[in-house]
């Protein structure tokens, strides 16, 4: 089951807000949007809609997802991801 669309907006603008808290280099972990979003009881359920949400910003160019360091596709990626501002932005 995917999360409505507002929710998955919502998430997007929530990774960004993280984002710019933190220093340039520094990375998010997609259960801290979710965590952001949900409640204690329901952030879990948000996971794939937060990684879903990384995807669309790396499609928009925003952000990279990363794995030990080196930025990796999401699609492939299976495990924990990082997620970052583009080095280039």
């Amino acid at each position: 089951m995917s999360a409505p669309k507002d929710t998955g907006v919502e998430l997007e603008r929530t990774i960004l807000a993280l984002l710019d808290q933190r220093a340039p280099t520094s990375t998010i972990c997609p259960s801290d949007a979710a965590r952001a979003v949900g409640t204690p009881d329901s952030w879990r359920s948000l996971m794939d809609p937060a990684r879903k949400a990384a995807g669309r910003l790396v499609e928009a160019g925003e952000v990279e997802i990363t794995q030990g360091g080196e930025v990796v596709d999401l699609t492939t990626a299976q495990g924990p991801v990082r997620i970052r501002r583009r080095a280039d932005s």
